[in-house]
Parts: structure tokens; C-alpha cells; sequence
């Protein structure tokens, strides 16, 4: 399938306002490149940006939109003009130049990056292999083939990574596995090859589900994880012994209210994609609906947190 990526160059007082509405009109992703952040991120000594150089236009904020170029495409273009001359027509002029649009193919996204993601291992017998490299595994060591395409999980990422190596230490023979947010599948296959009898992995976004079970079939698990699209725990049935959400703290926060409902009472929820910062909100969220932290594992400025039930 191709996309068209939609470009619109804007003030910074517009940033929000047009994110708004191109993610009203059905955008399947939105980026936002900010001159100025990358200048704020280069001076401030905390992020290493490689060879990103100095940005000198700081004015100018492109706004980058993905949509599936189907029949609905150009109903979807018509409207986000229409809604972007609303706005200008109430605040006055806000965008440099006319909208900008071109094709890009999924091919092309799933394969830029693959020269950067080799065989990796993780914990103690994990191994990622990406579906075009060559590995020959070693006695007692777990293979995932993995093919992100255009869903997150590659497993090199300090939250997939170390959400991981955390669930190779907690994993029980036959224990019954929620994978919230499944992405590529990747913590969906790692739970089942570390013992799992059954895993049931949800995502939001039906790209995600296609690929993770894609990737889920590569590895011979269909049979033992189920993939549904659903919003957070809604797509899953009873409880489960581990539940696990590799996802951002807010959503976290938001999905913490369901999980002692959905928890087994000696089960264990792994909490990832958390910020350092926002450790402390996560915590106390949790004591809130009655779940207390246990572990927390900390890498490059993100946490894994590990958690149960208070009894």
C-alpha cells in the first residue's frame, strides 16, 4: 500500500491547532520537526544528536501527516484545507508556503532502517534476529524472528529491551500472558517462548496486529498467541498471570485502573515505555487502585517497573 505524507510548514503558535486537525481527518501517524527543540536538545548536553547540525530557520515548525491512499484520500486532503482556511481565516496568516504532498511506500519505510538492526541478545537466552540476517542459536538460547515493518519493536529500544530481560526473570511454566499494546509482537513472542501457555496480545492499530502476526506465524506461535485489535485490555478475556505494556506513562496511568481487575492475585504487571521522570506518577497512580511497585529497572533515561497486587 502507498501513503501520502502531508507537509504543512507553520508558526509555532500553530503547532497544535493543525496537529488537531490532521489527526481528525484520520492520519495514521503525525510529526512534528521543530527547529528550535533540536537546537534546545544539541545545547543542552543530555541527548547525543550524532551530526545533526545547528538549525538556523527556528521560525518555521513542519507538521508531517500519513494517510492510506485509498478512495477516502482526497475527501481527507479537501477537508484539512478547508479546516487550515478556518483557521487562518480567525487568527490570521500562520503558514509558510502552500501544503506539501508525496507518495511514500510501505516497502520504503520498512526497509530504510534495516541496515542498523542486527542480531541481538538479551538477558540471559533471548536472541532477536531479524528476518534478513543468519543466526544459528546456541543450546538453551530463545530466537525471535522479527520483522518490525511499520509497528514498533525491534527490541533494541531500552524499554522493549529491558521489559525483556524483566520478563525472562518473572516468567512462570504455563502462566497465562496479556501483552498490551503488541506492536511488532515482539514481547508477545519472548512470552511464549520463555514458557508461556497462552498469550493474547492487543493492539489499537491494525497495522500493528497484521505485522505482529505476521511475525507471530514466522516463529510458529499462532497457535499459542492470540492477536486482536482493541483499545488497551478490552480485547482480552478473564485474567492473567503477567500482563505487560510497553507503551508511554500516560496511557500507563490510564490503564492502571483496570488492572487488578484483570491481574490473577499473585500475578504481576509490567509497566514499560516510562520516562525516568514520570516514575513517580506511575507509582502513584498505582498505589491509588491498589497495586504496589516491586522492581524497578532503570536504562538511558527510561524505567521498567514491575508490580502487583498489595495484598
Amino acid at each position: 500500500m502507498n501513503w501520502i505524507e502531508v507537509n504543512v510548514q507553520v508558526t509555532h503558535e500553530a503547532v497544535e491547532a493543525v496537529s488537531d486537525i490532521l489527526v481528525s481527518v484520520g492520519a495514521h501517524g503525525v510529526a512534528i520537526e521543530d527547529p528550535q527543540l533540536i537546537n534546545d536538545l544539541r545545547n543542552s548536553g543530555t541527548w547525543e544528536l550524532c551530526d545533526i547540525p545547528e538549525q538556523e530557520n527556528t521560525e518555521v515548525v513542519t507538521v508531517s501527516a500519513y494517510y492510506a491512499d485509498d478512495e477516502k484520500l482526497q475527501e481527507r486532503l479537501a477537508q484539512i484545507e478547508d479546516e487550515l482556511n478556518i483557521i487562518e481565516e480567525r487568527i490570521g496568516k500562520f503558514r509558510f508556503g502552500n501544503t506539501r504532498f508525496r507518495t511514500v511506500s510501505e516497502v520504503d519505510w520498512a526497509n530504510e532502517w534495516k541496515q542498523y538492526f542486527h542480531v541481538t541478545h538479551v538477558g540471559e537466552s533471548l536472541v532477536i534476529k531479524p528476518s534478513w540476517e543468519e543466526y544459528e542459536a546456541k543450546s538453551g538460547e530463545h530466537v525471535i524472528k522479527i520483522d518490525p515493518g511499520m509497528a514498533f519493536g525491534t527490541g533494541t529500544h531500552h524499554t522493549t529491551n529491558m521489559c525483556m530481560a524483566r520478563l525472562e526473570k518473572i516468567m512462570t511454566k504455563d502462566a497465562m500472558v496479556f501483552d498490551v499494546g503488541t506492536g511488532s509482537g515482539i514481547l508477545a513472542i519472548a512470552a511464549a517462548l520463555l514458557g508461556a501457555k497462552k498469550v493474547k496480545a492487543v493492539d489499537i492499530d491494525a497495522v500493528a496486529v497484521r505485522v505482529a502476526k505476521e511475525n507471530i506465524a514466522d516463529n510458529g506461535l499462532s497457535q499459542m498467541i492470540d492477536v486482536k485489535e482493541g483499545d488497551l485490555l478490552r480485547g482480552t478475556e478473564g485474567k492473567a498471570n503477567i500482563i505487560i505494556a510497553n507503551i508511554i506513562a500516560d496511557i500507563i496511568i490510564m490503564l492502571l485502573k483496570d488492572i487488578p481487575g484483570k491481574l490473577e492475585d499473585d500475578g504481576i504487571f509490567l509497566a514499560s515505555g516510562i520516562i525516568s521522570e514520570r516514575r513517580d506518577d506511575i507509582e502513584a497512580a498505582a498505589q491509588k487502585v491498589g497495586m504496589q511497585v516491586d522492581h524497578v529497572d532503570e536504562k538511558g533515561g527510561w524505567v521498567v517497573m514491575q508490580m502487583s497486587k498489595v495484598k
